[in-house]
């Protein structure tokens, strides 16, 4: 191998590496975190159940219908994570952020790519997906 040929290898594969790390999550790995984390309050379809106390949680394949037709990934995300703490009055949903931690992955907010933990990135772009006109 040539003087510095090595060294050249070496960062391709640290590139590929970075590629492959920093790979969006997909909505099924999503569909995995909402069957962990969010399900047992809004079904497994997304659609809502009960709560405890008789309170229905909200239907989550209606977000964008309710938003004119667009998925506010920024308002889903702080409500998820917790940010959005106090938006909602009467909201009973857990805060998820600490739970939903890893390494991040770029996601488009408001047409900012935004660090976002893949788990978190998994569920937003699974929410997306379930989404019925």
């Amino acid at each position: 191998m040539k003087p510095g040929a090595f060294a050249i290898a070496a960062l391709a594969a640290l590139g590929l590496a970075a590629c492959v790390t920093n790979r969006m999550p997909t909505p099924d790995q999503g569909a995995q975190v909402f069957a962990d984390h969010c399900a047992a309050c809004h079904g497994y379809t997304g659609q809502g159940d009960d709560l405890v106390g008789g309170q229905a949680a909200p239907d989550l394949t209606q977000i964008a219908a309710v938003h004119g037709g667009s998925f506010p990934r920024a308002q889903i995300l702080s409500v998820i994570d917790g940010y959005g703490q106090g938006q909602h009055p009467g909201q009973v949903m857990p805060e998820f952020g600490a739970i939903l931690q890893g390494d991040t992955v770029p996601v488009d907010i408001d047409g900012t790519l935004t660090p976002t933990p893949r788990p978190l990135a998994a569920l937003l772009l699974y929410l997306e997906s379930i989404q019925i006109p």
